[in-house]
């Protein structure tokens, strides 16, 4: 008997060391990295996050095979429509977003997959540790993605589907907060849309 309770405390005490989904913060400010090699696209811009809305804005440049193009696009999940802002012609397309919001940080139900130390490991200041997630969306988009330990700040994440095929991004210089609460309002070339 005394065997089966020490077997059950030590199960409880490996249990409670498995890392679980941290939170990660729900609006932030920084630079993204998109790639998504089926396109052959490639995006650099600066991002405002806020997954209370649900929403995002990216103000990127755009490459596609050798196309270059300026956008400020804001994806309004919240009223499900996406403003294209050409910067160069300014002209504006709005769309209807069809596909969901997806978190940048860690959905819930990921799974902790790993460890890692970027940078000089024994070095104070000169590393950070990551924490590895990932998942499979209900509609079967699996998903993996990175984040700072202990903070959970998003560091990447990617996206694979049969639809949209392979896409990952990159995230840097990340501030918490939004500085303008007034940068997910449209462009006024979008106005009236």
């Amino acid at each position: 008997m005394l065997r089966l309770v020490a077997l059950s405390v030590l199960l409880c005490v490996v249990t409670a060391q498995l890392p679980r989904p941290c939170e990660s913060p729900k609006q932030w400010e920084g630079r993204v990295i998109t790639v998504d090699r089926k396109e052959n696209f490639f995006r650099a811009g600066r991002i405002s996050y806020d997954e209370y809305a649900p929403r995002f804005r990216i103000i990127e440049e755009e490459s596609k095979d050798r196309d270059v193009s300026y956008y400020d696009v804001l994806y309004l999940h919240n009223v499900g429509k996406e403003y294209r802002l050409n910067l160069k012609t300014r002209q504006c397309n709005v769309t209807a977003l069809t596909r969901p919001f997806r978190p940048f940080g860690v959905p819930p139900f990921a799974n902790f997959t790993g460890e890692a130390t970027i940078g000089a490991a024994g070095i104070p200041g000169e590393n950070a540790v990551i924490e590895n997630f990932n998942g499979q969306f209900e509609d079967g988009t699996r998903f993996f993605g990175d984040v700072t330990y202990p903070d959970c700040i998003p560091v990447s994440n990617g996206a694979i589907s049969n639809e949209f095929g392979f896409v990952m991004n990159t995230f840097f210089d990340i501030n918490i907060g939004i500085t303008d609460p007034m940068v997910f309002i449209p462009p006024k070339e979008c106005a009236g849309r």
